[in-house]
């Protein structure tokens, strides 16, 4: 999969429900050795022009699965770490 292929997929917990927001406006933690995704940092937003009010971040090891329009993240919303 290229990476701008990725960009446009909504973020969606497995195991609430709850969609996070697109991939396109997250920010993806790299590992520069050896190129692999360690991470996406998602923010929370206080709306359209409020900006951010923080972020928390989805470890590589936490996606389930892949699809056209979606990537499914098992995360349970206790466990977030926010910034």
């Amino acid at each position: 999969m290229r990476l701008s292929e990725f960009g446009n997929k909504e973020i969606v917990n497995l195991t609430d429900g709850r969609r996070w927001g697109l991939v396109e406006d997250s920010d993806l933690v790299i590992d520069e050795e050896t190129g692999k995704i360690l991470s996406i940092i998602v923010y929370e937003s206080r709306g359209l022009f409020r900006g951010r009010s923080g972020y928390f971040e989805i470890s590589w090891d936490s996606i389930r699965k892949i699809g056209d329009d979606m990537l499914i993240v098992e995360f349970e919303d206790g466990k977030r770490r926010f910034y």
